[in-house]
């Protein structure tokens, strides 16, 4: 029997995740966070590595240079991982203090599964040209940016996206960058409705969001890419323009879930009545904090 001997590397899925998130983290932050999640995921799979030397030295209290090379190994990864969760620790204390330094502005995160359109809508919201990218994983560090939503300012985070059986390690290393999701009073959930799957990586999010501890916040639903929505008749496909792509959706979708919209980012579709609509939740969280400012500011419009 012939075996046929592949000459490229080979990953398992997590592998694989592990080595798009270390090609894409950027801060010390990120870069230290794939680094732990690496050295957690490697430790328990050393003995394999070392088989091929394992027991060639025989006698009474002997160990093989395979055995006492895993010993060695484990500890070096111990030490590294101590040292790394130590720096994480620090790392995370400076955000929270720069968290806390922003004073009492609204904060409104940008939450969703991998290759949503995150950082296209962070764009278009801050004016800037942040890096928007087809492909998974685009963004790793939380952006955070000033806007200004008619007269009130917000502060604007875009976050790593979600992904379906996120590793264990990873969610747990990954804590402290989603600490803006945590903190923020409003979660812009954008989802892809032009995927087939939209709907389990909903989901998806969901758990991710309820598994770190995020509940009782303000979401609103941001269902992107709709210019890419293929309208089926039956086995036909309807030919739509994108905006009268959106008009079908607000009727089929939007009947009982107020707190939703439908865009195109690429094509900056509906954005306008997007802004209103955060800029209502936006109000009603400045009225929460600060509500006898407000009540001046609107007997002075008035």
């Amino acid at each position: 029997m012939s075996l046929n001997v592949l000459t490229c590397k080979i990953l398992d899925r997590t592998n694989l995740i592990l080595d798009i998130f270390a090609g894409r983290a950027k801060t010390a932050q990120a870069r230290a966070q794939v680094d732990l999640a690496q050295c957690e995921y490697l430790l328990p799979r050393l003995t394999r590595l070392w088989t091929h030397l394992s027991k060639q030295k025989g006698g009474v209290g002997m160990k093989g240079p395979g055995e006492t090379e895993i010993e060695t190994d484990r500890r070096a990864i111990r030490t590294k991982i101590s040292l790394l969760k130590e720096k994480l620790k620090k790392i995370s204390i400076q955000a929270k203090t720069q968290r806390a330094n922003r004073g009492q502005k609204v904060r409104v995160a940008l939450v969703g599964y991998t290759n949503v359109g995150k950082s296209t809508i962070m764009n278009i919201l801050s004016k800037e040209t942040l890096l928007a990218e087809n492909k998974l994983f685009a963004t790793l560090d939380t952006t955070v940016r000033k806007i200004m939503l008619g007269s009130y300012p917000v502060l604007l985070s875009d976050t790593v996206g979600f992904i379906r059986k996120l590793p264990h390690n990873l969610v747990e290393s990954f804590k402290s960058t989603l600490d803006e999701a945590l903190e923020a009073d409003i979660l812009l959930h954008v989802v892809d409705i032009s995927h087939h799957d939209y709907e389990n990586q909903m989901q998806v999010v969901h758990d991710t969001l309820t598994s770190l501890g995020v509940k009782d916040k303000k979401i609103i639903t941001v269902y992107n890419k709709a210019d890419n929505y293929i309208v089926m008749d039956e086995d036909k496909i309807i030919d739509l323009s994108p905006e009268e792509k959106i008009k079908y959706l607000e009727n089929t979708f939007l009947s009982n879930n107020e707190d939703a919209i439908f865009i195109s980012a690429f094509l900056k579709l509906n954005i306008g009545k997007f802004k209103q609509l955060l800029e209502a939740d936006v109000k009603d969280c400045y009225k929460r904090i600060y509500p006898y400012a407000l009540q001046q500011t609107d007997v002075e419009l008035s």
